[in-house]
């Protein structure tokens, strides 16, 4: 026994000092991107301290990855939570193939797939980082899918800096909770962040305290050396596992591995003159490594230790090494990444199992959504994750119906349900999280929203390595929206997050009307391939307007009642259009007419369409004008000339500009702005005699 455990020993000592050589040629291979970047810099202090537990996680034996098929389900996930390492990470997967070494030269440049930080136009990078204290939680949710069959493990590189950020501890908390022992946090322990290189802001008390009073598994090791992360990754990969995540607290420096001082520092641009200094000083030092190499293979001699021998030469080929003689020579890596299968993203489900609704009665949304959640969970390709009431939301109580592994709840912690839903969705999955909708976190939502588009840039490109059905798949349920939150408080109201996420890039907004009308959206995400969409829903019953042929297509509005003869329009959504039902009916006692037009997605069209009908148009909304901006946006692009009297806005914005609406019920709140049919059929009637007169 002993006997093996020694064979065992010296093979780990054989891959260390092989660690130690690539070490060296990775190192070069930042150097090399940084003389070639379009602006001449890196972030060399946090890549360089970052290169020993990435190339030992690489490079070790320990993470199982597929470079032919990044997408494929099963292998091993990596997250870079620290961005700003993406040089290293950039020279290891140039190195393994995910991409040709020609990427690591001009990046940074408008032309170049290689960004200040990483994100999936890169090859085999799943995860758009940068904004700190993010990836952690990602991770996080890739390790509560690898718990299931296919099983896998997930690593993460985070810095100590971004761990000040709040959304990290979010997901540390619930990763101990949930007990997730397939995951690995390596925290890169330099000691230093962007303003002061050689100390925290505020330092850590206890940080492997910290970890382990949220249910962690706890390993601090020196990580100027190689042994000591090695033996750790091998600890967390091969060891007795107990339940508990693992993080790796790599104590180091700024810039360690840099051979200058230069290099302690956070960004840096440096000149040819100490690239080439550095360059020459880490040439030397490969070569030192090279012989330490050798002293110890070569001691390695008779039969006993032949089949050590071959098992260190055998994982210097898997590492891209040939050893010839007395030296050892880096073999330039073919591109292996292939372009990624079509995936499929259409929901499977049954459709006479969903729930039937009668034109005329009253529906609850959350109800709605439980129900049909019931019907579409049945495949196994779709979570949700709530935080803060998921009562109002209807997603647990429906997913966990058919599987309640695939219904999470993140307490109240919003930003982690959020990174816990991409990672979901970037496996494949049609993910819906939901919180009340002004306490989506906008940072997050942006991050996302990034990653998402580079997804979309990367599947048009014919090269590209992700094809059709590698977008996210993200629904973002924003419950209580408008004048709906009531007595809640103006921390609580939803009058400004729509106007807030409009201006989120890629992402798809939907003010829902009607029970007929939400059950259309459903089924319409369930296609697949419908991106992020911010669904705004009702939290109070209302009766159903649509008939049961009623389907859903983004981008078009809808005719509540319509007429070529009538005497104005009236353009909503949510609960509005409700309130302009009755302000119609009460207008027609009057013997005016309006158009109700119920506008859950901005329709281009119908809005040109409207203005150019020549009659007054009421955009009437329960917030502060979210399809308003909309009408100014689309004339101003439209049209020559906008005669402004033909519109007329009714929304929560008063004289004074935007403001926050505080507490009331919803027959209060609805009077107070105007926008309850009493007053909404007023504010008609008035304008129209007006001009009636004005004609006259």
């Amino acid at each position: 026994m002993l006997y093996l455990e020694d064979k065992r020993s010296l093979l780990n000592k054989g891959i260390v000092h092989l660690l130690q050589v690539k070490d060296s040629d990775i190192r070069l291979m930042n150097l090399y991107q940084c003389r070639h970047a379009i602006d001449n810099s890196i972030h060399i202090g946090g890549a360089s301290s970052a290169t020993i537990p990435m190339v030992s996680l690489f490079y070790g034996g320990i993470i199982n990855v597929n470079v032919e098929e990044p997408a494929a389900p099963g292998q091993d996930m990596f997250v870079l939570s620290k961005g700003h390492a993406v040089a290293t990470l950039a020279s290891i997967y140039a190195d393994l193939g995910y991409f040709d070494r020609s990427v690591l030269k001009n990046s940074r440049s408008v032309s170049s797939i290689l960004n200040g930080h990483p994100g999936p136009l890169l090859p085999g990078v799943h995860v758009a980082t940068g904004p700190m204290g993010q990836g952690v939680g990602v991770a996080q949710g890739f390790a509560i899918a690898g718990q299931r069959a296919p099983q896998f493990d997930v690593y993460a590189v985070a810095g100590d800096g971004e761990l000040q950020e709040g959304p990290v501890w979010e997901s540390i908390m619930f990763a101990g909770y949930k007990r997730l022992e397939n995951l690995c946090v390596l925290v890169d322990n330099n000691g230093g962040q962007l303003d002061i290189v050689t100390t925290l802001h505020f330092p850590y008390n206890s940080l492997s305290g910290s970890f382990s009073s949220f249910g962690w598994n706890v390993i601090e090791v020196d990580a100027t050396k190689y042994h000591t992360v090695h033996n750790a990754l091998l600890e967390f990969k091969y060891g007795q596992r107990d339940g508990r995540p693992t993080v790796i607290i790599c104590k180091t420096t700024k810039g360690h591995g840099g051979l200058s001082d230069y290099m302690n520092t956070h960004k840096a641009t440096i000149s040819n003159a100490i690239l080439d200094q550095e360059d020459a000083l880490q040439l030397q030092q490969r070569g030192a490594r090279e012989k330490d190499f050798f002293t110890f293979f070569n001691q390695l001699e008779g039969k006993e230790y032949a089949d050590v021998k071959n098992a260190i030469l055998k994982h210097a080929e898997i590492m891209g090494f040939k050893i010839d003689g007395e030296t050892i020579q880096q073999i330039k890596t073919a591109v292996k990444t292939k372009k990624a299968p079509v995936r499929n993203k259409k929901i499977n489900y049954s459709e006479p199992a969903l729930p039937k609704l009668e034109v005329g009665k009253p529906y609850s949304a959350h109800k709605i959504i439980e129900s049909c959640m019931k019907v579409f969970a049945r495949d196994e390709r779709v979570y949700s994750v709530d935080s803060d009431l998921a009562s109002t939301s209807g997603l647990q109580a429906g997913v966990g119906f058919a599987d309640k592994y695939r219904a999470l709840n993140a307490g109240v912690a919003e930003a982690n349900m959020m990174l816990m839903g991409e990672a979901f969705a970037i496996l494949g999955n049609n993910t819906w999280v939901s919180t009340f909708c002004p306490f989506f976190d906008w940072k997050v939502m942006r991050r996302i929203a990034v990653g998402h588009q580079e997804r979309l840039e990367i599947i048009a490109e014919k090269n590209g390595w992700l094809s059709e059905g590698h977008g996210l798949d993200l629904t973002m349920v924003a419950t209580a929206a408008d004048l709906e939150t009531q007595s809640n408080g103006a921390t609580h109201m939803g009058n400004d997050d729509v106007m807030l996420f409009n201006e989120v890039a890629q992402l798809k907004i939907i003010n829902v009307s009607c029970p007929r009308q939400l059950l259309g959206v459903l089924k319409w995400i369930m296609e697949g391939n419908k991106g992020l969409v911010y669904m705004r829903v009702l939290r109070a019953p209302v009766n159903a307007v649509y008939a049961a042929d009623f389907s859903f297509e983004f981008g078009k509005a809808y005719k509540v009642n319509y007429s070529e003869d009538a005497d104005a329009s009236i353009v909503t959504s949510g609960r509005g259009v409700y309130e302009a039902l009755g302000a119609a009916k009460k207008l027609e006692e009057e013997g005016v007419q309006v158009n109700i037009i119920d506008m859950p997605s901005i329709d281009a069209s119908a809005i040109v369409q409207l203005y150019q009908s020549g009659k007054p148009v009421f955009i009437a909304e329960q917030n502060n004008g979210y399809i308003w901006s909309h009408f100014r946006k689309i004339l101003f692009e439209k049209e020559t000339n906008i005669n402004t009297k033909k519109l007329f806005a009714v929304n929560t914005e008063n004289k004074n500009g935007l403001h926050y609406i505080h507490s009331g019920t919803y027959a209060e709140l609805a009077a107070h702005y105007g926008l309850d049919a009493a007053h909404l059929s007023e504010t008609i009637l008035k304008v129209l005699k007006t001009k009636k007169a004005q004609v006259i």
